[in-house]
Parts: C-alpha cells; sequence; structure tokens
C-alpha cells in the first residue's frame, strides 16, 4: 500500500508534531539526491536496500534527516521537548517477497512528504473532529493527499484536563483505494488505539492513587511561573513510554503499522482488462455487496439462511444454506470429470450432442449417481457451454428441485422424478451405473471409469434442429490438436458472440416495442441467425446482466417520453 501512517500528538508548549511514521520504500528508490548508489538503511553497501541517511551511523538524532549537510528538511533541535520525540534512530522491516521495506522514523525525510504529514497533523489535531471528538474522519484534497485520521486521548496525571490528544494517520495521494479501504485501516487502528488507551489508563490510575493531582490544583493557586511545577515538574510534556511505562511501544506501533500498511496492500489486486468487460465479468460483479455510499465490499460474510433474496441470490441460498434439500460435498473417492475435452471421451458422440443440445437451449440436466464427486464434476464441465448468467446448479440433493430453481440438478439414484415433471417439464436424465468395483485413486483417469455406465433419457420424444453454435462448439472441443486451455478460450468467444446476438435481440424485443414475426426474421437475417437458434437466444437473455437490462429499459422508456411530448 503506497501510503504513509503517522502517530501525532498535541503539544501544549509546541503544538501539534508527528511523533513517529512508517512508510514504504521500493529497493530502487533514492530518499536524497547525490547520495552513493551503495550506502543503505543500515549503514552497509549491500545492494537492494532503501536509502535512508537517518539510520546511517554517523546521523545527528536530534535532526529529521540526521544528516546536516544533506538536510532537506528544518532543523527541529530547539523545538523538541520530551513529548514531542519518539525515536532517535529508527525502525526497518523488509518484505522479501514483495521487495518492500517499510521505513519507520521520527518524520519523514523528504521534504514534500513531510509537508502533507505536517498539514495533516495540524488538521487532525485542531479543525477536523468527529462527533465526540475521538474517532475516525475523512479529509484531504488533490495537492496535500488524503487522510483517514482517528483522533483519541490518551490518560495523563500531570497533564490538563488529565488527558493528552494524540492521532493516527493514513496519508495517501489516491482517495478511492482510501475510501475502499476505510474499513479495514479503521477497524485495525482502533485495536492499536485500544492497546495505548489500555497501557496509558493502568499507569494513570496507579498515579491516581499515588500522586492525587484532582483536589491539589482545586485547592491551590495557579499562575504562570508556578503552572509547570505544580504539575509535576519542569516537563511541559510526557513521552509516550513514559504514560504507558513501555519502552517498546515504538518497537510496537512499528510492527503494528507494517502490518497494516502491507495487509491493506494485499486485499486488492489488479486485474488487466483486454477489452471492454464481458458479460460473465459484469455478473460476477453485480454479485459483489456494495455499501450505502456506494463502495465494494472486499470481504463479505455469508448471507443467514434466513434472509430473504431475490434472483441468482437465492438460488445460492438454497445451494449452501437447504441443508435438508442439499450436503455439504466433500470427496467420497468417486472418479471425477477433469473437463468438457475429459466429459466427451467418456461418453459416445451422439450422446454428448444430444446432452449439449439440452443445455444450451435451457433444458434441466439432472444426473443421478452414487458417487458426489462424479456428480458435482459432471455438472460443473457443462457449466462451459453457458454464460454465467444462465446456469443455476444444485450438485447433489436428496430430493428433486423444481426446473426454475436450477438446470443442473445432483440427485441421489433412490430419488424418483415426480410425475408431474415427467408429463410436462422438459428435462434430460443421466443415470451414472457405479460398477461396484473398489479403484486405487493413484489409478489413470480412465481406469477409475472402467466399467461406469451413462444411461440416458428424456421427457423430450424428439429434438428439433440444434443450434448454429452448436457444431462449433463441438468442433472446437474434439479438435486433438487443441489443449484446454485453448478450447476454453474458443468457447469464451463463442458465447460472448452469440451473447451480443442476444442484446440486439432484447433491444429489439423488450425496449422496442411490439414486432411482427416478420420483423423477427428479417433481424435473425441481419444477425447470422435462423428459426433453430431462437430457442438459444430466447434462453440466453437470461444471462444479461441487470446493468445492461436497466439501461435499455431506461432509455427506451426515455426516448418514449421525449417521443410523446
Amino acid at each position: 500500500m503506497n501510503a504513509i501512517i503517522s502517530l501525532c500528538h498535541f503539544c501544549e508548549l509546541h503544538g501539534p508534531k508527528v511523533l513517529f511514521c512508517t512508510q514504504p520504500f521500493h529497493p530502487e528508490e533514492k530518499t536524497v539526491g547525490g547520495e552513493s548508489d551503495g550506502e543503505t538503511v543500515d549503514g552497509t553497501t549491500q545492494s537492494g536496500r532503501v536509502l535512508s541517511p537517518s539510520f546511517s551511523s554517523s546521523s545527528d538524532p536530534q535532526t529529521p534527516t540526521g544528516s546536516s549537510g544533506h538536510s532537506s528538511l528544518p532543523n527541529y533541535k530547539n523545538d523538541l521537548c520530551e513529548g514531542c520525540t519518539s525515536i532517535h534512530l529508527g525502525f526497518v522491516s523488509h518484505d522479501e517477497e514483495a521487495t518492500v521495506s517499510y521505513v519507520s522514523s521520527q518524520r519523514p525525510h523528504h521534504r514534500d512528504v513531510f509537508s502533507m504529514i505536517r498539514q495533516a497533523c495540524i488538521r487532525s489535531l485542531s479543525c477536523e473532529v468527529c462527533p465526540g471528538r475521538e474517532g475516525p474522519i475523512f479529509f484531504g484534497d488533490d495537492q496535500q493527499g488524503h487522510a483517514i485520521s482517528y483522533t483519541f486521548y490518551v490518560k495523563d496525571n500531570q497533564a490538563r484536563g488529565f488527558q493528552r490528544l494524540y492521532s493516527i494517520l493514513v496519508v495517501m495521494m489516491d482517495k478511492v483505494y482510501l475510501l475502499n479501504s476505510w474499513p479495514f485501516l479503521v477497524t485495525h487502528i482502533e485495536t492499536v488505539v485500544n492497546h495505548l488507551k489500555s497501557k496509558a489508563n493502568t499507569v494513570y490510575e496507579k498515579e491516581k492513587v499515588k500522586f492525587p493531582q484532582r483536589q491539589y490544583r482545586l485547592t491551590s493557586s495557579v499562575n504562570p511561573k508556578t503552572y509547570i511545577q505544580q504539575r509535576g515538574g519542569n516537563k511541559p510534556a510526557r513521552s509516550l513510554v513514559e504514560l504507558t511505562e513501555d519502552r517498546s511501544v515504538f518497537k510496537i506501533l512499528h510492527t503494528s503499522f507494517v502490518w497494516i500498511l502491507r495487509a491493506c496492500g494485499n486485499r486488492l489486486s489488479e486485474t488487466l482488462l483486454e477489452g471492454p468487460p464481458t458479460e460473465d465479468s459484469i455478473i460476477d460483479m453485480e454479485k459483489q455487496e456494495e455499501t450505502e455510499e456506494g463502495f465494494v465490499k472486499l470481504f463479505v460474510k455469508d448471507s443467514e439462511c434466513d434472509d430473504v433474496e431475490e434472483g441468482l441470490d437465492a438460488v445460492n441460498s438454497l445451494q449452501s444454506c437447504n441443508q435438508s434439500t442439499q450436503e455439504v460435498l466433500e470427496d467420497d473417492g468417486s472418479p471425477a470429470v477433469k473437463d468438457i475435452k475429459h466429459l466427451v471421451e467418456l461418453i459416445d458422440a451422439q450422446q454428448f450432442h444430444t446432452l449439449a443440445h439440452h443445455v444450451i437451449i435451457g433444458n434441466q440436466i439432472i444426473v443421478r449417481g452414487t458417487g458426489k464427486t462424479l456428480v458435482r464434476s459432471f455438472l460443473q464441465v457443462l457449466t462451459y457451454l453457458l454464460p454465467k448468467g444462465c446456469y443455476r446448479a444444485i450438485f447433489y440433493s436428496h430430493e428433486y428441485v423444481e426446473s426454475y430453481k436450477c438446470n443442473f440438478l445432483g440427485l441421489h439414484p433412490d430419488i424418483k422424478i415426480p410425475p408431474h415433471v415427467n408429463s410436462s417439464e422438459q428435462f434430460l436424465l443421466i443415470d451414472i451405473l457405479d460398477p461396484h468395483e473398489a479403484h486405487d485413486k493413484d489409478d489413470d483417469d480412465q481406469d477409475r471409469f472402467h466399467g461406469y455406465q451413462f444411461k440416458f433419457s428424456s421427457s423430450v420424444v424428439k429434438m428439433g434442429k440444434p443450434p448454429s453454435m452448436l457444431s462449433k462448439m463441438e468442433f472446437a472441443i474434439r479438435n486433438e490438436n487443441l489443449c484446454m486451455e485453448v478450447v476454453e478460450q474458443c468457447l469464451i468467444c463463442l458465447k460472448e458472440e452469440w451473447m451480443n446476438k442476444v442484446k440486439v435481440l432484447f433491444k429489439f424485443t423488450k425496449a422496442g416495442g411490439g414486432r411482427s414475426d416478420e420483423d423477427t426474421k428479417n433481424l435473425f437475417k441481419l444477425v447470422g441467425a435462423g428459426d433453430e437458434d431462437k430457442p438459444l437466444l430466447t434462453y440466453w437473455m437470461r444471462g444479461l446482466s441487470d446493468q445492461y437490462k436497466k439501461h435499455i429499459l431506461s432509455a427506451s422508456k426515455h426516448q418514449h417520453r421525449t417521443s410523446v411530448s
């Protein structure tokens, strides 16, 4: 995560001050121009380290950069009290896997970064406040960066009001990234804050008993000359180490800040999109839950079984929650179908042609067998033939589920098809006959399927002419010169080609008003489809994303209002 985390403090003598900051560096980054290429963060000549003169052996611990000859910041030597000082040298952690080094120091050593943190520090401890004074708040701009500030009080028996004001800042230039990380950052910063407050409260309670201050302040006269002495000595502020009685408090902060930066960066990954997103990718994005502010939740808990859901979510909840209908599937030792090419090898050509025909026009596919792994894998490979929005699967159930809830259904062999389904529904039933022979898992895949039989039966007496797309799919799948990765890309291209035709048909029929059969036939000729393709095009309309449907329908309504007015 390309951000910097800082601990800030409001000093009664010097005002808002940056106490401690942690930021990531990549190996090739140079923090100060003109330094030798071999010098490193730990003062050695090892290559691949972060150059930081503030941690060299010759550094002056009282200056922000540690080197007066190359200082890029003002000298704050005379502006530091004990409460404004954290560490003299610093801490470094190296992430070898990501080749990133995390450096913690009193202040950022780069002038521009220090200016950003300084401005954010002043705002977080003065004008930018949240209700109750303690808690998170967001502010910033494109010039000085954007910040999440978590303000909190730490108990101090010698302070004015018996507490001191601190804040933890996360500053970065990417506003969208920072706001999307709000739930994660606030949750874990709050953990760090609670840890500090807990330690300080323990020290405060102990000092309050040993050196009570409240009654003494109420009874004594206060003047500017004796105010500091009456508060416990000549120190205008005490350090965080003294307030918590923990000499390792800044080491703990370093490890905490490093973990937050690293974990927050690992939460998100970039995906390279070649061209516009497909309908399948849009449907995947629509399944992600959004917050009220419009940000995507990257970690979403499974919904409760009692929740009322619609569409595909209802099917997903049925699949995951209804234990009376479906069991949690585990590997039961039965063989598994690896991919669609493997399935073609297991059944004959005519059977696969019939199966694929039923799949792409939306008829329910029912697979019965004792091997849960085999039934599940059989149905999973069929999903190669359909867009993501067109299939809804229950991979193993102990009772029949209606076709409007799922078009891929796995059943136990003892489950019978209801009479009303046999008489009215269009489905294809595949019974997998188990040879009841034990096979070693280390056996070859074909040897493990030895003795298995696939029996096909259907309520459809005679299938119509198959869609023209089916022959192209079969040609790609049966081509022995193509590996499965190439076949998968071919199927994706074919599905996207026909989804574009589905989009045209949807706009023509749903958003274009009443259309005659002659107009529909002319449209089919225009897009290169025939009458045999109509069942496929009609069924695949279910695979269109809600985003596309809403856009087309709203545009149609707007056009209709404009024409009427």
